[in-house]
């Protein structure tokens, strides 16, 4: 049986506008329209798992609020795991604003609510980490839940994924729990890895960060992406070229059907070039 892969991290109601350009400082700009959108880095990554075919828990939390209903039935109907999912009655559910231009670009605004009250208790239960081969972490939610996350999953013999978005310094004592890190070009400039304006510069980022990390993906966007492990040495994936509809999630489909095919056992450069292809998928409207 394909182990299950557990994602802690968080769920946001986003509110998704369209309009011609991203708004400057300062300006009022006129949208097209607008709509609901299920999402958090860790729901998006959670559906992305399940959807890839391989059977996804998740550890949350939302509010009482509606927000906080959506939030679950899209995850249920995504077909994960939500029974360790936590109702919180004192504070509101995860929620993000995203503008999106006509060429598919966005910017976003998110309040965290419940995410960052996700309560580590929950990592003791044996019952989370039951057929667990595969722990998903983001940064959308407080820096102590992912290194209890991680070291619980060390102590299990469990890999850990860290994807380091939004980026912000990570705690020293999570960096050796850390058995694959993915960032993009700009998380990866955060880190101290140096500009990134190609895939000759995502494959230098990815050495410097894998003195820290071992195994590291650096995400270009439209260009592709860079990876250094210890299996397959410096190796780039070029990304497929399609038409953009929008790139938003577009991160998260990457990181999901990456831990997918990491879960069912599939080599890394095998399942880095398949979550390539989803990524794709997902830009070109194709999810």
């Amino acid at each position: 049986m394909t182990p299950t892969a557990l994602v802690v991290g968080s769920l946001h109601h986003d509110i998704m506008v369209e309009a011609d350009h991203l708004p400057r400082r300062d300006e009022t700009a006129t949208g097209r329209r607008w709509y609901p959108k299920f999402g958090g880095k860790g729901g998006n990554q959670a559906v992305a798992v399940a959807r890839a075919g391989v059977a996804c828990r998740m550890l949350g939390a939302v509010g009482t609020d509606g927000f906080g209903q959506f939030l679950r039935e899209r995850l249920r109907a995504g077909g994960v795991d939500d029974r360790f999912v936590a109702t919180l009655a004192d504070v509101g559910s995860g929620m993000s604003v995203a503008i999106q231009d006509r060429s598919g670009d966005y910017a976003a605004t998110i309040v965290s609510g419940a995410n960052l009250r996700i309560d580590a208790a929950a990592l003791q239960d044996p019952a989370l980490w039951q057929d667990v081969g595969l722990l998903i972490l983001q940064n959308e939610v407080a820096e102590d839940l992912n290194l209890t996350a991680a070291t619980k999953a060390r102590s299990r013999g469990v890999r850990t994924l860290l994807n380091a978005a939004p980026a912000r310094a990570l705690p020293e004592a999570l960096v050796p729990l850390v058995d694959l890190l993915v960032v993009n070009a700009v998380e990866a400039e955060m880190m101290g890895a140096g500009i990134v304006a190609d895939l000759a510069g995502a494959a230098a980022a990815a050495r410097l960060l894998s003195d820290r990390f071992g195994s590291v993906i650096v995400t270009a966007g439209s260009l592709g992406l860079a990876a250094v492990t210890p299996e397959d040495g410096v190796f780039t994936v070029a990304a497929q070229k399609v038409q953009a509809v929008s790139s938003h999630g577009a991160g998260d489909a990457f990181v999901g059907t990456l831990g997918a095919g990491l879960a069912r056992g599939t080599p890394v450069r095998a399942a880095v070039e398949a979550a390539s292809r989803a990524a794709a998928r997902h830009v070109s409207g194709g999810d």
